[in-house]
């Protein structure tokens, strides 16, 4: 997994750097708000973040709003903010600009793995639900069906559609599923075409299941 840091001290940069590259992540590394934000605003942007608070340029509350602003809502970005603000009118201001957690300097590193680990799953799922959700989609796309009260000729059985025009059945069937006709003949129709056109009695149907087209 792809995780972005952002922090202007150098020591501390190294040392979250460090820790995470450990941890088998895939590190992209930002030193000001402003590189964070270009990072996490691009089309291969990661997916978490660790953001510390106090930084030249944009700081981390004002990363966090942009990201919440710009990120599509079916894939949002999983935001941390570091802070040595341990009030808890800071917490809520971080967590109010839209960051998902919060760890106070100095932290202890398996607390922030915890923290870390955390994130991961929930980016996890989150993609996992979208891909699900695509799918889903898709296989909605593909799927239509004739539904309401369809005007049909009790006569020559074309349908009236919803400009009102009258259609073949089959014209009409075929516009709006994704049903294909084969034509034949069914054996009343075939005794009777062949008895009205040929002057023929007596005409012995086709087999049932075996359709046949009245000749030339």
């Amino acid at each position: 997994m792809k995780i972005l840091i952002a922090d202007d001290d150098r020591v501390m940069r190294t040392a979250l750097e460090a820790m995470l590259r450990a941890w088998g992540l895939d590190v992209v590394v930002c030193r000001d708000g402003n590189e964070a934000w270009q990072a996490l605003s691009a089309p291969d942007a990661p997916a978490f973040a660790v953001l510390d608070w106090q930084m030249p340029g944009l700081d981390g509350p004002e990363v966090c709003r942009r990201v919440r602003q710009h990120r599509a809502s079916d894939m949002p970005a999983y935001l941390i903010l570091l802070t040595g603000n341990r009030r808890p009118e800071d917490i809520v201001s971080g967590l109010n600009a839209g960051a998902d957690d919060y760890v106070v300097k100095p932290f202890d590193p398996a607390e922030f793995r915890a923290r870390v680990q955390v994130g991961m799953r929930v980016v996890d799922l989150q993609g996992a639900l979208a891909a699900r959700v695509s799918d889903l989609e898709a296989a909605l796309a593909n799927v239509r069906q004739l539904q309401g009260l369809l005007p049909i000729c009790a006569y020559c059985k074309k349908i009236r559609d919803d400009k009102n025009y009258w259609t073949q059945v089959e014209s009409y069937v075929s516009l709006h599923t994704d049903v294909q006709f084969s034509h034949g003949i069914c054996p009343d129709c075939y005794a009777r075409i062949m008895s009205e056109e040929f002057g023929e009695t007596g005409v012995e149907p086709p087999p049932a299941g075996q359709p046949e087209t009245a000749p030339d």
